[in-house]
């Protein structure tokens, strides 16, 4: 870790704050769905390569928001001076969103200081996530399963064209690790599942219970320091803020996946595309599809 960035600036992971002046609509690659966002991004002299996991990789837990809402909201009406159900449905829906892409215990740490708001007597931040990781769990164990048996192709769970983007940036050379705010354990089963593991070489990373002890700041130091790289060595991809901010904040090339998780329709999606925007993505695309002609651009290897 560098002298001149505090242990507090590195685990701890800011709440979304939209930054970018960056025109709303970019300039498109042609025939293709790539935005380009930042029209002087540098091109090319990428050593290391870092991923977020959920939505950006995996869709094993997609439709994840309606259980941790629907767990807040139950919690929230126990309270004496709660408000009525559609009430809180729409505060717990707020800050959930805005804190999505940080660790999972941030939103537990807002349930609890809701709570407290209430009067009610709040449980650990902690104990809130182990009842949400239970219900999750729940959701999610049929396509765990049929991963597990091999009844349904990995593919099915992936962002389109993950694979073939992995292969590439293997091809190349490059060195990829993987940081999310899922639990470690959770993570590394899910990305074992999904046939990914091999492409990161040991480098999978994710949510301790002690969440001061990781956050994806902390990922990007090691990376740099272990590596002796500069920061416009690092690229990036992401569906969510903290990462494509991690990213720049270090000089690095973000490029933001707005995934539309559920349909998988090729299409961003809006909400995701907006966020990666505002807080400087270089690069939006929907998926990886059409990641040849991406990684093309980014390692300035056009015809």
């Amino acid at each position: 870790m560098s002298d001149d960035r505090s242990t507090t600036d590195i685990y701890w992971e800011p709440d979304f704050t939209g930054t970018s002046g960056v025109p709303v609509v970019g300039r498109f690659l042609p025939e293709t769905s790539i935005e380009i966002i930042n029209q002087t991004v540098a091109t090319g002299g990428y050593r290391d390569v870092l991923f977020d996991f959920d939505g950006t990789l995996s869709l094993i837990r997609e439709g994840w928001p309606e259980i941790m809402i629907a767990m807040m909201v139950e919690f929230l009406l126990q309270t004496p001076d709660h408000e009525s159900e559609q009430d809180l449905r729409r505060t717990v829906s707020e800050y959930v969103m805005r804190l999505t892409g940080k660790q999972t215990i941030y939103q537990m740490i807002q349930l609890a200081e809701e709570v407290a708001k209430r009067n009610g007597a709040p449980l650990d931040p902690l104990e809130y996530k182990r009842e949400y990781n239970r219900r999750l769990m729940r959701r999610i164990s049929d396509r765990r399963e049929s991963l597990r048996t091999g009844s349904a192709p990995a593919e099915e769970m992936l962002v389109p064209g993950t694979l073939e983007l992995l292969e590439s940036l293997v091809a190349r050379g490059m060195r990829i690790y993987l940081a999310s705010g899922t639990d470690e354990p959770f993570v590394k089963e899910e990305a074992e599942l999904l046939g990914l593991t091999p492409y990161f070489s040991g480098n999978i990373y994710g949510a301790l219970d002690n969440h001061q002890s990781f956050s994806k700041a902390m990922v990007i130091e090691k990376i740099l320091t272990e590596n002796a790289i500069r920061g416009a060595s690092l690229l990036g991809f992401g569906d969510a803020y903290v990462e494509v901010a991690n990213v720049k904040s270090v000089g690095g090339t973000a490029v933001g996946v707005a995934s539309d998780e559920a349909g998988r329709s090729g299409k961003p999606d809006p909400w995701k595309r907006e966020r990666l925007i505002a807080v400087g993505a270089d690069i939006v695309i929907p998926d990886f599809r059409e990641c040849g002609v991406l990684l093309d651009y980014l390692f300035d290897e056009r015809a």
